[in-house]
């Protein structure tokens, strides 16, 4: 839960807008927990997953993988129990991860 309450904060930090902050661990084995976020410009979803890999990483925590940095519509970042999603508002709209975890419960922040 610290982790994902940092990473939640690093992004609130670069004005992530509509953050959620969801428990999936009874709902799926792919994590604990899930961020999302919208970031209004790639420049700006960049911006929030770099301080979220900086945040994380001065407390010796690094992303398993990370995919979508370059384009800045999507960056997914995997910190093996939090999976964060960075999304620009078109994809946050067409993906609806929300929607797909609807069972899930979410933590405030």
């Amino acid at each position: 839960m610290d982790i994902a309450k940092e990473a939640a904060k690093a992004a609130l930090d670069k004005k992530a807008e509509e953050l959620k902050l969801l428990y999936v661990r009874e709902v799926t084995t792919i994590a604990d927990y899930f961020i999302i976020c919208t970031g209004n410009t790639a420049r700006q979803v960049r911006s929030i997953a770099d301080e979220i890999d900086m945040n994380l990483g001065r407390r010796k925590v690094n992303p398993l993988h990370v995919e979508g940095l370059n384009e800045g519509r999507w960056v997914l970042m995997d910190y093996g129990d939090v999976v964060v999603h960075v999304f620009d508002p078109a994809a946050r709209e067409y993906y609806d991860l929300e929607g797909l975890w609807s069972d899930a419960v979410e933590v405030a922040t």
